[in-house]
């Protein structure tokens, strides 16, 4: 592992969860970083200092991320009144993956779980401006950090957090909106992009109606011509395997994936092992994740993360979650975390030129190349003799197609989270509570219309590729100069052409 650079290490410093799991930096391991508002000031103050690598690229990819930390941290104050890093802080799941002797994970796991006291009295200190929407939609992630912890000290810190975050969710601002003009600041300054979020909000609903147009076509392919396309769908979900059969399902499609992706040629490198199992227990609020092998770690397996439904739960509550491991549905889950997405790209990850590279994952283009390979897929022949594999992906992109644009009016005050459920009903599968949660969730992450910005940027790029390129446009072309540049936000995209 090499060492950093006093300007790339004030980087990592600021998002340390971030880089010790996804870039593999575990030189942070056991350490919690300090979210109290003196931490924060204090990290903010040491960006920017010393030479600029001597790439210009490079030097652009970490100076946006010096940027997108002042305006999430310094002028946006996000640590105050989201919990999100904090969360992430304190979260002991990344020890679980076998990148290093067990020994050595248990011991940094201790000394992690220690500093828990610390940490969250930092967080308290901070978390001054919960709202209550916020609050709510993350008690139940908040509480499920104490799994299987029996320290007493850690355990007394714990609680006093939970007891913060219970009386925001009953007494805290019930506005959860960080206004039009922070929404635009945090995608521009994370990205290296300007943003019009009324043109961005058309090209949501062009979208829509994109995804809606094929999503007919396929419903009818499958033999249902005429009928309302989200009514074919919503009776396809309900075709999937039983709570023991989650897994095989995952291990089947997983094995499809990466067979067809290999074959097609689709990503510069097909190498590496991606095992599938139970998730953390701490992170099974997620139905399906990739914890890849990161870059900076020694070559191990990659896992592709299940979270089959809890027995115990009412009968509704199971089967709208085993609706998500449909025949139809995870199939295109399966493309997106493993092949040719997060997996993919992960093994390209680990070749990506120098530290930045490596290290400064922009997560509007990981959720958009991910994204982008579904569509890849439908357009390559993926399952092409069963329409319910494209039916899917359709599904899919119309959930976060929707994302973008309940982030966009609930933090421009356009639409509340009632009215994104009712949006999430209208235009998607969704219904009922799943609906709710989808639109809730923008409440605490309100730029996870990543996926679609991400894939639509993506699809831009690769139409002039095609234009300028002529003869010489190659997917497979077009796709490594992309994975050469790592991860990079999306405002950097065009150093390909």
């Amino acid at each position: 592992m090499s060492d950093l650079d006093a300007r790339l290490r004030a980087v990592c410093d600021l998002m340390m969860a971030d880089v010790r799991e996804a870039a593999g930096r575990h030189e942070y391991d056991g350490r919690v970083q300090d979210l109290s508002p003196e931490g924060v000031r204090a990290g903010l103050a040491a960006l920017g200092h010393g030479p600029a690598p001597a790439d210009p690229h490079d030097a652009a990819h970490l100076r946006i991320f010096e940027q997108a930390l002042r305006v999430r941290l310094g002028e946006l104050e996000l640590h105050r009144g989201n919990l999100l890093d904090h969360l992430g802080n304190l979260d002991l799941a990344c020890y679980d993956r076998d990148y290093a002797p067990e020994a050595e994970r248990a011991a940094a796991r201790r000394a992690h779980l220690a500093q828990w006291p610390d940490a969250i009295h930092a967080s308290l200190k901070s978390l001054d401006n919960l709202s209550a929407p916020v609050a709510t939609a993350l008690l139940g992630a908040v509480r499920g950090l104490a799994a299987g912890i029996a320290d007493e000290a850690a355990l007394k810190a714990h609680a006093a957090l939970v007891t913060h975050v219970e009386k925001a969710a009953a007494d805290g601002d019930p506005d959860a909106s960080i206004g039009a003009d922070g929404l635009a600041a945090l995608l521009a300054a994370t990205d290296g992009l300007p943003v019009d979020l009324g043109r961005l909000a058309e090209q949501a609903d062009a979208e829509r109606d994109r995804l809606m147009e094929r999503l007919t076509a396929a419903c009818a392919r499958y033999g249902e011509p005429g009928r309302p396309p989200l009514d074919v769908a919503r009776e396809l979900v309900r075709d999937h395997p039983g709570i023991d059969g989650v897994i095989d399902a995952a291990r089947f499609w997983t094995e499809k994936a990466i067979a067809f992706t290999r074959e097609r040629d689709l990503v510069p490198y097909h190498d590496g092992e991606c095992l599938v199992g139970l998730a953390p227990e701490s992170r099974r609020w997620a139905m399906a994740m990739m914890s890849w092998a990161a870059p900076g770690e020694p070559e191990g397996p990659s896992w592709y993360h299940i979270t089959p439904p809890d027995p115990s739960w009412p009968q509704r509550d199971i089967e709208e979650w085993l609706e998500v491991f449909s025949a139809t549905t995870l199939p295109g889950i399966t493309v997106h975390e493993v092949a040719p997405g997060h997996f993919s790209h992960a093994r390209a990850l680990r070749r990506a030129p120098g530290d930045v590279r490596r290290i400064l994952q922009g997560s509007a283009f990981i959720e958009g190349w991910a994204h982008y390979a579904e569509e890849v897929c439908v357009e390559e022949g993926f399952e092409a003799g069963d329409p319910r594999f494209e039916i899917g992906v359709w599904l899919e992109a119309l959930v976060r197609v929707t994302r973008l644009a309940c982030a966009i009016g609930v933090h421009t005050g356009a639409m509340t989270v009632e009215e994104g459920a009712r949006r999430f009903a209208a235009d998607t599968h969704l219904a009922g509570p799943a609906a709710m949660a989808e639109a809730a969730r923008a409440t605490y992450d309100p730029t996870y219309g990543r996926y679609t910005w991400g894939k639509l940027v993506i699809m831009a790029l690769r139409d002039r590729a095609r234009r300028q390129w002529g003869a010489g446009f190659t997917l497979q072309r077009f796709h490594k100069a992309l994975l050469d540049l790592g991860s990079p936000p999306l405002g950097l995209l065009d150093a390909i052409l």
